[in-house]
């Protein structure tokens, strides 16, 4: 890409210019590169972009009454044709990369299992002619609640190649979230198993899927993977529906283990996800297979370090940025984990899609992190040699507690560790930290990762290499290089951009909160809200959306050498007499101190300031040992130290577990709810929905 000759450093701490600072045309420019280098396109696409962004018009009502407003069209590609799954897998065998690891699995019990490139090629091969067998076609909607195990992947790629659009949901989330999910999609095949392994124990899961697929659906078959009974004995206690389910291996027992991929195009959906509903139901955002393919591809050689280096003048290695290829030796080397549940958009991006397109080796664990120890997460970034380690600041903060020191010396060996990653909240700078010297040797590099199931794949990030971890100086261009930034988002990725604004779509001050757009957005953004597009208008475009902004929800600040913190969900700002505080920020706070594990701080209405703050706190052994009023004194003067008296708690509660979805976010809209005593929102996506009435109890006798 040719940068104009008078082109100056618009992001003085990136060396490597962002096309989407240069122009439009740079930006579009550089996602038709990716596109055309990353992806086998078996028809080329015509037309790099097109998009429409203008201010709605009432197209006006609608049956029920409500008015509609026309929404934005986003478009990138079109004219190409291509298949997702091929993509991921047939391409890599087809180059003779067929003996390659493609899965490194380990279930919960201890059963492991590698599965090479030209293996999972058969199986999803097999998976797709079952799905076709049971009428499964273009366009049809396959719901996915499984576990973390080779056939949720199996089947998530069986449904790219036939181009039914596929849904996955959380194994541990309930009947009524699955029945939402079931009927929301209007799927016509779920897939689940008889059984799940949970912290040592198998739960029967099947009954959950038929409680899903009772009342108004559109389910024809549930396909049923033997995860847990093993035997034919075992099998006939399963709950059983004659004519509507089937057993997975039965279904592929006489089926090829071959099959040609058909093309679809670039904006046909890929799949649906639902995010966690602050009012009303969660929302399926859609995603299409082209751009998201392409900027999924991109992103997860940038950001795990397989894009070619480069040397500065001054000697240091880096990624080149703008590279539309991956350094073969990198790809080899590198064995990737990511931590999230696979029905959680970041494991759609960084555990499925991400690694298999590149063609790396993925490791994939079935259990909790604490089963039957938190050792168990050291095991697994040893046996398998892990490279690539990326997780929440939830999980972190759960080791650090169990290992306020670290793990053991000598007992495990990291040393193939070159990339730490975080994701879901920012974390907080003690976790990252502890991270970073225990897990990484204080040798690591940490990319701290921002993004949203709407866009799809990473916003904001530091880098692997980023200079910021070499010794300070200045960069190529004369610019000041920073140090360590830990909780820090720093810059956008290539190809997009951020900025910071009021709600006028001003700038804010340095340092001051405000709102975080994407002024520049990329080809892997959600197209639309399933069913319900006026939604995805009202919920991400309605304020900014004229300009192209899309609205991310959440509030941030940046530094005074430009680069972004994120400070957590618009609406968990406390505005305590006027003064807006992160709740992240007081969150941060409390876990410095020896007391806490880890909190989670939320806003109750109070008539004289407007909001006070509520911490809910999980404890350590020291904080164990202190009475309520004597918890709530201590980490009161704490807070008074750490940020100021405007920032102390109205009331520490201590409690067992915090309530988290299930991509390690905490629910502070439920915490309020709890401890005002109203009744509570949306909780379809939390993963520990038990906490809530646990915590209801400790509110109670408080």
């Amino acid at each position: 890409m040719a940068l104009p000759a008078d082109f100056t450093f618009s992001d003085p701490f990136n060396p490597t210019p962002n096309p989407a600072l240069i122009s439009d045309e740079a930006r579009i420019q550089f996602w038709g590169d990716q596109a055309r280098a990353r992806l086998t396109w078996g028809v080329p696409f015509t037309e790099e972009n097109t998009h429409s962004f203008k201010k709605p018009v009432s197209l006006g009502l609608d049956a029920d009454g409500v008015e509609q407003f026309t929404i934005p069209k986003i478009k990138w590609f079109e004219g190409g044709k291509l298949n997702v799954a091929y993509n991921c897998v047939d391409r890599h065998v087809e180059a003779g990369r067929g003996n390659k690891t493609a899965l490194l699995f380990e279930g919960e019990p201890g059963d492991r299992e590698a599965i090479s490139y030209a293996e999972l090629q058969k199986r999803v091969a097999k998976a797709t002619h079952g799905l076709e067998k049971l009428g499964v076609a273009k366009g049809d909607r396959v719901v996915i609640y499984l576990p973390v195990i080779p056939e949720t992947i199996i089947f998530t790629l069986a449904c790219a190649r036939i181009g039914a659009i596929h849904s996955l949901v959380f194994g541990g989330f309930s009947a009524e979230a699955l029945r939402f999910r079931v009927e929301d999609t209007g799927a016509k095949v779920l897939i689940t198993t008889d059984g799940q392994n949970r912290r040592g124990s198998v739960v029967p899961v099947k009954v959950n899927a038929d409680d899903a697929c009772t009342g108004e659906n559109k389910i024809e078959h549930i396909i049923v993977v033997d995860r847990t009974a093993g035997t034919a004995e075992a099998r006939a206690s399963v709950p059983w529906a004659q004519d509507r389910d089937v057993w997975y291996h039965e279904l592929i027992a006489n089926v090829p283990d071959t099959h040609e991929a058909p093309l679809h195009d670039a904006e046909d959906p890929l799949f649906i996800i639902y995010t966690s509903g602050t009012t009303g139901k969660p929302k399926g955002l859609v995603h299409t297979m082209g751009g998201y393919l392409t900027q999924t591809a991109y992103t997860h050689a940038l950001l795990y370090d397989l894009l070619p280096d480069v040397e500065g003048e001054d000697g240091t290695r880096r990624p080149d940025e703008l590279s539309t290829v991956n350094d073969p030796a990198k790809v080899e080397s590198a064995v990737h984990w990511c931590t999230a549940d696979l029905a959680w958009v970041t494991a759609h991006t960084y555990e499925i899609y991400g690694p298999l397109v590149n063609g790396v080796t993925e490791v994939i664990y079935e259990g909790t992190p604490n089963t039957p120890t938190f050792e168990r997460h050291f095991e697994i970034l040893e046996r398998y040699k892990v490279t690539n380690y990326y997780t929440a600041p939830t999980l972190i903060r759960s080791l650090m507690g169990a290992f306020p020191q670290g793990p053991q010396a000598g007992k495990f060996d990291f040393s193939s560790i070159k990339l730490l990653g975080s994701v879901g909240e920012s974390i907080n700078p003690e976790a990252w930290h502890w991270l970073y010297t225990h897990i990484g040797g204080n040798n690591a590099s940490f990319i701290d990762t921002w993004w949203q199931s709407e866009t799809g794949s990473t916003v904001c990030s530091p880098r692997p290499h980023d200079p910021q971890f070499a010794p300070a100086g200045t960069y190529p261009d004369g610019a000041p290089r920073t140090s360590l930034k830990p909780g820090c988002a720093t810059r956008a990725v290539p190809g997009i951009s951020t900025r910071v604004v009021d709600e006028k779509g001003d700038p804010v001050e340095t340092g001051t909160q405000g709102f975080i757009v994407v002024d520049k957005i990329g080809p892997s953004m959600a197209r639309t809200v399933w069913g319900n597009p006026q939604r995805y208008l009202d919920s991400y475009w309605k304020h900014y959306g004229e300009r192209g902004w899309f609205l991310a929800g959440d509030g941030a600040k940046q530094d005074a050498e430009g680069d972004t913190y994120i400070l957590g969900r618009i609406d968990d700002v406390i505005n305590i007499s006027g003064h807006r505080l992160s709740t992240i920020e007081i969150e941060s706070a409390l876990i410095t101190h020896e007391t806490v594990i880890e909190a989670g701080v939320c806003p109750i209405e109070d008539e004289l300031t407007g909001h006070q703050a509520v911490a809910f706190v999980t404890l350590s052994k020291a904080g164990n040992t202190l009475s309520t009023q004597e918890l709530k004194t201590v980490l009161s003067e704490h807070i008074r130290h750490e940020i100021g008296p405007i920032a102390k708690p109205k009331d520490v509660v201590a409690v067992a577990d915090i309530p988290k979805t299930r991509s390690g976010k905490i629910t502070r809209r439920l915490l309020s709810q709890l401890y005002e005593g109203k009744a509570l929102g949306d909780r379809s996506s939390l993963q520990n929905e038990e906490a809530l009435d646990a915590i209801a109890r400790v509110i109670a006798a408080h």
